[in-house]
C-alpha cells in the first residue's frame, strides 16, 4: 500500500502560487488542489524567490539549491499586482537564473492590459490568465506541466528505440518479409 502512494506523490504536480491578496491566494490554491496539485502558497515574490532558493543571500549557492528547487516546483503562478515585487520582476528573476528558467510560469491579474499580457507573454510566461482564477483557467495548465515531462519520455522513447535497432539492425529484420506477396 505504502508503494501505491509513493507512485502518487511522484506524478503529483507541485504548484507554487504566489498573490498578496489573501483571499486570492486561497481562492487559487483551493481551484488548484481541487485539480489534485500540490500548492504551496506565498504572498509575495521575495518570499516566491525565498522558497526557489534564488534570494539575495543564496545567490551564490543557487547551483546547491539546484537539484531541490527542480524536484520541487513544477509550475509557478504569480499574481502581477504586488507591492515591492511585481508578478513580471519574479517572472523576470526565475527566467534569469540557470536553475530555475525551465519552470514554466503563468501571470493572472484582475486587470485586462494587452501590452502588459504581450510583455509577460514576450519576457517567457507561459500564459496569462484573468481574475477571478476559475477551474477552466486551471485545466489550460496540464499542457504546460507536460513540457518538460514531454520531452523527457520522448528522448526515453528515442533511447529505446536505438537500443532495439542494437539487438536488432533494421536491415536484419526487414530481410525476414522479403518473400511475402501481395494479394
Amino acid at each position: 500500500m505504502a508503494m501505491g502512494m509513493t507512485t502518487q506523490s511522484q506524478t503529483q504536480f507541485h504548484v507554487l502560487a504566489v498573490d498578496d491578496s489573501l483571499i486570492d491566494r486561497k481562492l487559487i490554491e483551493k481551484i488548484l488542489k481541487t485539480s489534485s496539485y500540490q500548492v504551496t502558497a506565498v504572498d509575495s515574490g521575495s518570499k516566491a524567490l525565498e522558497f526557489l532558493g534564488l534570494n539575495d543571500e543564496n545567490i551564490d549557492n543557487e547551483d546547491e539549491d539546484e537539484d531541490d528547487q527542480q524536484v520541487g516546483v513544477n509550475l509557478i503562478v504569480t499574481d502581477y499586482c504586488m507591492p515591492g515585487m511585481t508578478g513580471y520582476d519574479l517572472l523576470r528573476r526565475i527566467k534569469q537564473s540557470s536553475s530555475s528558467k525551465d519552470i514554466p510560469v503563468v501571470i493572472m491579474s484582475s486587470e485586462n492590459i494587452p501590452s502588459r499580457i504581450n510583455r509577460c507573454l514576450e519576457d517567457g510566461a507561459e500564459d496569462f490568465f484573468l481574475k477571478p482564477v476559475q477551474l477552466s483557467d486551471v485545466n489550460k495548465l496540464r499542457p504546460h506541466l507536460m513540457k518538460g515531462i514531454g520531452s523527457e519520455e520522448t528522448q526515453s522513447n528515442i533511447n529505446k528505440r536505438k537500443s532495439m535497432e542494437d539487438i536488432h539492425p533494421p536491415d536484419r529484420t526487414r530481410a525476414r518479409y522479403n518473400e511475402l506477396e501481395v494479394v
